[in-house]
């Protein structure tokens, strides 16, 4: 069966590079996918998979049953977000959206399930269960699609017994995989601030509330919960990167904002944190005669990579690509809403290198200057394909 994936993704690889060059081109933001959706439910409809759209927003969950459908049910899922970045890379299929691109790979993700959807569905009566294909919509922006599918009942009609996805990765080569078990990858909050005070001449500062002092205060202030409050052994990052005071050089404004992130793989410690965090804003605020008003919305929660589904599915890529090629994961700080399914299901994150001489300039996730080797869109296609088989038909 090997020998016959190997077959089938080279097949497909150019419809696969096909996909990847339209979805790169055609970028939408969180929970704006609705051309993205469109076009991967036309070309379900071209494979002749069942669908079920619009879950969660622009959610897809696309159904290929085997023979025996309800004897196992797996789920493999990509996202189908861009950024809001101006490219600069340029190629025949820049991003055409401006100020829109496709920074963080969801492109390649969507169209490597795509292309492991064509392969999967030859093979259908090859396997007894149901793959489900999950395109999701809001990776990038909290409250996270992954959350919206859920409370819009994705798998209320069909329920799998684990979740596979993917991710692509620059700091490993083409031709590889990377897998870890346990907690991978953090949890994430924003955190957002707005002090209020009397305003006035800069000049004057015994008859205003000087907020752009409070707001700076707070910013150090807050610092204290990593070093002072948090265990030094619980992994934690709090960093505020946006603030606007919005005064002069002689102006203290009467509204000062800034806004945040805390990462924690501490779901426990995750709680407290935020009510320390509020608590020291407003006792700051407070002793310079301001008030604050802070906001900590329901973020994503830690990525928790099940032992045995991913011990399997690292075995079953060592198979396919060899030991040599398979690498293991560092834990991260960053976050991913795939958070939400590793609570409810046993779940395998893993990441699939992109880098090469091609693109050895590329810039990191998120930059501007982000690009693949789009060789590495047949270990996304077949490894996926190859992971769904093996944990279809094993025992």
């Amino acid at each position: 069966m090997k020998s016959l994936i190997k077959q089938l993704t080279s097949q497909y690889s150019q419809y696969v590079i096909d996909c990847y060059h339209h979805l790169h081109a055609y970028p939408e933001l969180s929970f704006q996918e609705f051309e993205t959706s469109q076009y991967i439910q036309k070309e379900l409809v071209s494979m002749n998979i069942p669908f079920r759209a619009n879950i969660g927003g622009t959610g897809i969950i696309g159904e290929i049953e085997g023979r025996n459908p309800k004897k196992k049910v797996i789920a493999l899922r990509a996202d189908m977000d861009a950024l809001p970045i101006c490219e600069a890379v340029d190629s025949s299929f820049k991003s055409l959206n401006d100020n829109v691109m496709h920074a963080c790979g969801h492109d390649a993700h969507t169209a490597c399930l795509l292309g492991a959807a064509k392969i999967l569905n030859e093979l259908k009566q090859e396997f007894e269960g149901t793959v489900l294909l999950i395109f999701q919509p809001g990776e990038e922006k909290a409250p996270g699609g992954a959350r919206l599918m859920l409370e819009d009942g994705v798998f209320d009609e069909i329920e799998p017994e684990l979740i596979i996805a993917q991710h692509v990765s620059v700091d490993y080569p083409t031709g590889t995989l990377g897998f870890l078990s346990g907690m991978i990858m953090a949890s994430a909050d924003e955190i957002h601030v707005k002090i209020h005070g009397k305003g006035g001449h800069g000049a004057l500062p015994h008859l205003v509330n000087d907020t752009v002092l409070a707001a700076s205060q707070c910013i150090v202030s807050l610092q204290q919960v990593r070093s002072r409050l948090c265990n030094p052994l619980t992994p934690m990052v709090l960093t505020f990167g946006r603030l606007i005071a919005d005064g002069a050089t002689n102006v203290i404004p009467s509204l000062v904002t800034f806004s945040g992130t805390m990462r924690t793989v501490d779901e426990k410690w995750r709680e407290e944190a935020k009510n320390h965090i509020c608590r020291i804003i407003k006792d700051t605020c407070t002793a310079n005669g301001c008030t604050a008003e802070v906001t900590i919305p329901d973020g994503y929660p830690c990525v928790i990579n099940d032992e045995n589904t991913t011990f399997n599915a690292q075995q079953f890529a060592a198979e396919w690509l060899g030991e040599e090629n398979i690498r293991t994961l560092e834990m991260r700080m960053t976050s991913e809403d795939f958070g939400f399914f590793t609570q409810k299901y046993p779940c395998t994150f893993y990441r699939f290198g992109v880098k090469s001489e091609i693109n050895a300039d590329t810039g990191g996730l998120h930059s501007p200057n982000f690009r693949i080797d789009e060789n590495a869109l047949v270990t996304g296609t077949g490894g996926m394909a190859w992971l769904a088989w093996n944990f279809m038909t094993q025992n």
